[in-house]
């Protein structure tokens, strides 16, 4: 039963991953599908809709964004570079963030301000856990080891609610943003367009993957400070 127990919990954490992963990979080949290349469409798009001001950047490999603070829509190499179905349509979901940040759209100003905010509480709370054997030790006050440890562990925890908010936000970047452009542009071939949904769909869910994996690390961290 243990072991079909955690099977399951296996599964349900790194099945999505996985999952991402495979529909991001498969579709970006064959590179040159599409005359234009990622970052092209990106600067095409953002034109069009008068953000002439957002800057496309080549970004690291597997880090595709849109950054609020900088105005860049940033694009991984694979994207950047080559016009595959994967990299058109990931730089048409990156460009619907901008559309989402030009309009004032508050789940993404939400959602900007709250991960500003968690990464400094993270890093703190990481730091908490790091004390409490000193505070145990040092003031002999084995309370204070514990509400240290349990506020160090509910900054980790918080970084798990932020990636499952951010659902929402990356739902309709894809769905209400990058597929109308893509589709009323006429920038998508028309037996594509149902890869493209997948596509987007799995951009929208790399937040659930990462929560999931945030489960794992906050697990991980219960089994090492358990007495």
């Amino acid at each position: 039963m243990i072991i079909l127990v955690l099977a399951l919990l296996a599964a349900v954490i790194f099945l999505p991953q996985w999952w991402v992963k495979r529909v991001l990979a498969r579709y970006r080949s064959p590179r040159d599908r599409y005359e234009r290349s990622g970052a092209r469409l990106a600067r095409e798009l953002l034109d069009r809709l008068g953000l002439e001001a957002v800057r496309v950047e080549r970004a690291e490999p597997g880090q595709d964004h849109y950054d609020p603070e900088e105005r860049a829509v940033r694009l991984s190499p694979e994207h950047y570079d080559f016009g595959s179905l994967t990299a058109v349509t990931v730089a048409a979901h990156e460009v619907g963030h901008a559309v989402q940040h030009a309009d004032g759209y508050r789940p993404l100003l939400w959602r900007t301000r709250l991960v500003k905010s968690l990464q400094r509480l993270q890093r703190f709370g990481v730091i908490l856990i790091a004390l409490m054997p000193i505070a145990i030790l040092a003031l002999r006050l084995p309370s204070a080891g514990v509400a240290l440890l349990v506020v160090g562990l509910a900054s980790l925890a918080s970084g798990i609610i932020v990636h499952l908010m951010t659902l929402p936000t990356e739902i309709d970047a894809s769905f209400r943003r990058a597929m109308p452009l893509l589709v009323k542009g006429g920038y998508l071939r028309q037996e594509d367009r149902w890869h493209a949904r997948r596509i987007l769909t799995a951009a929208a869910l790399t937040y659930v993957a990462a929560s999931l994996m945030g489960l794992v690390n906050f697990w991980w961290w219960l089994r090492v400070l358990r007495p």
